[in-house]
């Protein structure tokens, strides 16, 4: 073997040993790592939660406030729609009307889509831990109510038939 040789396979080896992890994107770190390189790991709870795991005890969870405001705000639906699902009485729409009274301002058809839309999102949600999903759509339909509430939407579209040649800037 050649000396023009060894280095280059030295550092073929060594590419293919080290496997390198940005911060950011990882989900783990040693509670050394954040006293040694704090400024990583909040950056990376930052984008997501991380787990900091301890010798001494139990891991612990590292996330920012918007990602634990969102859990809060999927457990509050949660509880909502299973207080919604057990009970007998009416429709779906109807409780979930009983239970979010925005609801009301939305036609029969779009009470009962609106109720569908936001159990379906909420299932995904639990099902893939991404509170974003049921949230969203939650708010989506109530925007959507308070709209039509302020009398938005009442008055007739105009659609123009003839395109307008505009001049370009």
């Amino acid at each position: 073997m050649s000396a023009a040789t060894k280095p280059r396979k030295a550092l073929q080896s060594s590419k293919t040993s080290v496997t390198f992890q940005p911060f950011k994107n990882r989900t783990t770190f040693q509670s050394s790592e954040l006293s040694r390189s704090s400024a990583d790991v909040f950056a990376a709870a930052a984008d997501h939660p991380v787990r900091v795991t301890r010798r001494d005890g139990e891991s612990l969870v590292l996330m920012s406030e918007s990602a634990d405001a969102a859990r809060i705000s999927l457990l509050e639906l949660a509880a909502q729609l299973v207080a919604v699902s057990t009970s007998t009485e009416g429709t779906l729409a109807a409780r979930m009307s009983d239970r979010f009274p925005w609801m009301l301002a939305l036609s029969a058809a779009d009470q009962e889509a609106c109720a569908d839309d936001v159990l379906a999102a909420a299932r995904a949600s639990f099902a893939t831990n991404q509170p974003h999903l049921a949230i969203a759509e939650l708010t989506s339909w109530r925007e959507t109510a308070t709209a039509i509430a302020a009398g938005l939407g009442k008055e007739p579209v105009e659609c123009l038939d003839d395109a307008e040649a505009v001049e370009r800037p």
